[in-house]
């Protein structure tokens, strides 16, 4: 980044630091907040930017007295040699952002081949995923869940939130978890002993709060659905009415929220996540069309079939995208989840400098 963007970046972090010192910017709670999250996501660029320029003009200083007095010359080796750190630490900070990376998501799970014991796995990803939320201090909710008949999960969506501005928020730590998740162990149906393989699929979106661009959805595109909210082998839980699900015709993209208290909450709280369904359909297929300009974006690490296997004969988890391997399967599925993450979120972040050098 050239001196004159350097300069825009300093000058926007002012600005918005002034803004969010007006109380009267604070009526409006949504617009705050997206000020807030823009200054933060700002604010670690500027820290290391003045640390840079400070340790440049000490360098300068140290270099003059050491002329004159060759006890600096020490001070001024130790200078210079974190110079470069700072350089490289800056770049990394003003690399291209996923734009979502400020986001909530949504996390959607499915049983896969495997039957009764897929569905099992399906509902250890489930409560991972709800553990992990609980350890950030996240918000996590269930919109829709569809139990088996042995406490399985067959599907489940789930809202995960923050509660802070935190610009590495709940998307830049889940985003890499869709794809195809494998499960090996011996199931409880199995009465020989052997150990059986199966799968559940995870897609996890961010809960886009600004989805204009999807615009308004024609009613004839939706054929909508009311049912009683289903609990455990889809026994009714309720006396009314009062699920909703979706399905957007053009697509074929469904939605399901049984969770709020009414039908109307149901079916907003649907369209919510259907516009943001909707809005990340038309995000890849605008990334489709401009992968060139979009390379340097995130959402680079793989999400092909078979992300992660989970061997519970060895309490190994491997995730295939990085090489991660791990014996502490059963700490990751009670919410343990930063070591494969980061190990994720590193291999992108190296991509992403590669492809900075390169360019």
């Amino acid at each position: 980044m050239d001196a004159s963007n350097l300069a825009e970046l300093l000058g926007e972090h002012a600005e918005l630091e002034a803004v969010l010192a007006d109380p009267a910017v604070h009526a409006d709670q949504d617009r705050a907040r997206k000020l807030g999250k823009r200054y933060a996501e700002l604010t670690p660029a500027v820290k290391v930017l003045r640390e840079l320029e400070g340790a440049r003009s000490d360098l300068e200083a140290a270099r003059e007295l050491a002329a004159e007095d060759s006890t600096f010359a020490e001070e001024a080796d130790a200078i210079a040699a974190r110079i470069p750190k700072l350089e490289t630490k800056l770049t990394e900070l003003l690399l291209p952002r996923d734009p979502h990376d400020g986001s909530d998501v949504v996390l959607e799970v499915k049983s896969g081949e495997g039957g009764e014991e897929s569905a099992l796995f399906a509902g250890d990803l489930v409560r991972m995923y709800l553990r992990y939320a609980e350890r950030h201090g996240w918000k996590a909710e269930v919109l829709d869940s569809t139990e088996s008949d042995l406490g399985g999960v067959k599907d489940a969506t789930v809202a995960i939130k923050s509660k802070g501005t935190d610009p590495e928020g709940v998307w830049a730590r889940l985003k890499f978890e869709g794809g195809v998740h494998r499960v090996q162990r011996v199931p409880a149906t199995e009465s020989q002993g052997r150990i059986h393989t199966s799968a559940a699929g995870v897609l996890v979106y961010p809960d886009i709060e600004d989805t204009s661009e999807v615009g308004e959805i024609p009613d004839k595109d939706l054929r909508i659905d009311v049912y009683r909210s289903s609990g455990k082998g889809g026994q009714s839980v309720n006396t009314t009415d009062s699920a909703v699900r979706i399905t957007h015709l053009p697509t074929g993209i469904v939605v399901s929220c049984q969770n709020e208290r009414s039908q109307l909450q149901n079916k907003t709280r649907a369209m919510q996540v259907l516009r943001a369904r909707l809005a990340v359909a038309a995000e890849e297929e605008a990334a489709k069309v401009a992968s060139d300009a979009r390379r340097s974006q995130v959402r680079t690490v793989d999400r092909s079939e078979r992300v992660r296997t989970y061997n519970f004969p060895e309490n190994r988890i491997s995730d295939h995208r990085v090489g991660f391997k791990a014996h502490n399967l059963d700490a990751v599925l009670d919410g343990d989840l930063d070591a494969v993450l980061d190990a994720l979120f590193d291999a992108d972040r190296n991509e992403r400098l590669a492809a900075h050098s390169s360019g």
